[in-house]
C-alpha cells in the first residue's frame, strides 16, 4: 500500500525515520510531502495514496474526492476537527487519531501557562503563587487527568467536570467531581479547557461562563480556538479587569485583546501544545503502527468516524 505522510509542519527527522521503518518493514511504500505551499499540493499528492498520515493538515471533501484509493487517514494527535468526517464516511475512508501520544506535552504546557500568567508573564511586577489555588478542568480525558496530577503536585486543589465520566472515575483520576458548568467556573481560580471543537462546544465558552469565575481568575485554553466566543471573551475582560486569558490557539481578535488588556492576555505564536520532540515522535510512530495494523488485521480501535 502507498502511504502518504503529508505535513505542512513536518515531523522531526527521527520521527520520519521511525515511521518509514515501521511502514516499509511491513511492506508499504512511503511518500513524503512536507512544508507544502498550498492545499492543492495535498489534493494532488493524495490522488494515488492508500493511506494518509497528517498532523494539522486539512483533509477536506476535495482531498477525499481526489483520492479514490484512500482507505485510511490517521491524524497524528488527539484532535481531528481538521478532517471532514462526514465526507470521509461517505467515501468509505476510516479516520483515526492517536489519543494519548501528545497528552503529557499539552499538560505540561497548560501548567506552565498558569505559572506564566500568575507571575505576570515573567515581568518585574509582583505576581502570585498557584499553590493553594483551585484548578477547574473541563473535560477529564488523557490531557485533563495529567494536568490535574501535575497541578496537585504543585499544591493546587483540583476539580473536574466531564459528562462522559462517573464521579467514581473522576475521583480515581485525583479530582473532585463537579456537576455543572456554573459550579466549575464559579469555583475555579484557574480553568483549563480540554474540550473538542464540536457543534455543541463551538462558541460555548462565553461571556456568561467566563464572568462567573472568581476575582483574579485565569482561563487557560490549550484545546481549540473555536470553543471560545471571542466577542464574549473580549466583553468579559472589559467588564472584569481582574480576569486573565492565556492560550496556545490565538483568537482572531488577539491584536485587539492585547492592545486593550496588555499582560492580562497571552497567546503563543502558533499552536504548540504538542510541539515537543517526544510528542512528535510518539504520535508519528503510533500513526504508522495503526496503519500497519489496519491493513494487516482490520483493527479500527481508534476510529473516530464510526
Amino acid at each position: 500500500m502507498k502511504v502518504l505522510i503529508a505535513t505542512q509542519k513536518p515531523f522531526a527527522a527521527v520521527a520520519v525515520k521511525g515511521v518509514r521503518e515501521i511502514l516499509e518493514g511491513a511492506g508499504h511504500e512511503v511518500v513524503l510531502l512536507e512544508k507544502y505551499a498550498a492545499q492543492s499540493d495535498l489534493v494532488q499528492a493524495a490522488a494515488d495514496a492508500n493511506a494518509l498520515i497528517i498532523r494539522s493538515d486539512k483533509v477536506t471533501a476535495e482531498v477525499l474526492d481526489a483520492a479514490p484509493r484512500l482507505k485510511i487517514v490517521v491524524r497524528a494527535g488527539a484532535g481531528f476537527d481538521n478532517v471532514d468526517l462526514a465526507a470521509a464516511t461517505a467515501h468509505g475512508v476510516v479516520v483515526m487519531n492517536t489519543p494519548g501520544q501528545n497528552s503529557n506535552a499539552v499538560a505540561e504546557l497548560a501548567v506552565a501557562m498558569m505559572i506564566f500568567m500568575a507571575r505576570t508573564q515573567f515581568t518585574p511586577a509582583t505576581g502570585s503563587e498557584i499553590q493553594g489555588k483551585i484548578l477547574g478542568i473541563q473535560a477529564f480525558g488523557n490531557v485533563g487527568r495529567l494536568v490535574g496530577v501535575k497541578a496537585k503536585a504543585l499544591g493546587m486543589k483540583v476539580k473536574a467536570l466531564d459528562p462522559f465520566l462517573s464521579d467514581e472515575q473522576i475521583l480515581a483520576g485525583g479530582a473532585e467531581p463537579v456537576h455543572s458548568l456554573d459550579e466549575l467556573y464559579g469555583g475555579s481560580d484557574y480553568l483549563s479547557l480540554h474540550i473538542p471543537a464540536l457543534p455543541s462546544t463551538v462558541g460555548s465558552i462565553n461571556y456568561e461562563l467566563i464572568t462567573k469565575m472568581p476575582k483574579g481568575a485565569t482561563l487557560v485554553n490549550t484545546a481549540r480556538k473555536e470553543v471560545i466566543d471571542e466577542a464574549g471573551l473580549e466583553k468579559a475582560l472589559e467588564d472584569r479587569p481582574d480576569l486573565k486569558y492565556v492560550t496556545d490557539v490565538a483568537p482572531d481578535n488577539l491584536a485587539a485583546l492585547q492592545e486593550k488588556f496588555g499582560l492580562r492576555v497571552f497567546a503563543t505564536p502558533k499552536k504548540m501544545g504538542a510541539q515537543t520532540s517526544e510528542a512528535n515522535i510518539n504520535a508519528g510512530l503510533a500513526a504508522a503502527r495503526q496503519i500497519v495494523d489496519y491493513f494487516a488485521t482490520g483493527n479500527t480501535r481508534f476510529q473516530v468516524n464510526k
